[in-house]
């Protein structure tokens, strides 16, 4: 999908922005709260950017999107922002879109069928569900108070009610990415036909 560098820049630039959406969708649809949890649409965002924009340039989307946050633009969940978003239990999360993007790139880079996409998506969302936990059991164990009796299975615990939200959503990101690769199809005839 990506077809230059400079083309490559502004799709990174549009999802690190889409990123930013995802991030603070509460603001608009206030009922996506669960206690004071808000439901973040995050994860698809960076998953549908590692399907569509590839290894290289989906990572490039979520590192900008960290640095604009870290700079102390209110990118975050809950307009947050700022390096003082480091020691946050939930910044693992953030971390891991890095990953997620660059793996989801890198499982579909050769090959797109629908059944790839969602393998992509799925274990994507593990992998964001394996770091973001892990930095959050660490962040408690370490410079926060955790509760008492914390363990890393309660951790886990804690993450189970968005599971379902996860799963369904990169469902979704298999199938919209599935519909816009059809809509633009990759360059692939034509570099083969310069060669």
């Amino acid at each position: 999908m990506v077809k230059s560098p400079l083309h490559g820049m502004v799709l990174a630039s549009l999802f690190a922005a889409l990123m930013a959406i995802g991030a603070n969708i509460t603001s608009i649809v206030p009922i996506l709260v669960i206690g004071s949890i808000p439901l973040t649409l995050q994860t698809v965002v960076c998953i549908l950017s590692g399907l569509l924009l590839g290894k290289k340039w989906g990572p490039v989307a979520m590192i900008i999107y960290l640095l604009i946050g870290l700079a102390g633009m209110p990118v975050f969940a809950q307009w947050s922002g700022g390096v003082r978003t480091l020691i946050s239990p939930t910044f693992g999360f953030i971390l891991s879109y890095i990953a997620v993007a660059w793996f989801s790139g890198l499982i579909t880079e050769k090959k797109k069928t629908y059944l790839l996409l969602l393998t992509a998506a799925f274990l994507g969302t593990a992998i964001n569900y394996a770091i973001g936990t892990s930095w959050m059991y660490m962040a408690y164990k370490l410079w926060f108070a955790a509760p008492e009796g914390f363990t890393y299975a309660m951790a886990w615990i804690w993450m189970l009610p968005f599971v379902p939200k996860d799963l369904i959503l990169a469902g979704i990101a298999a199938l919209v990415s599935m519909k816009v690769l059809q809509a633009f199809p990759q360059t692939r005839t034509r570099k083969r036909a310069a060669a």
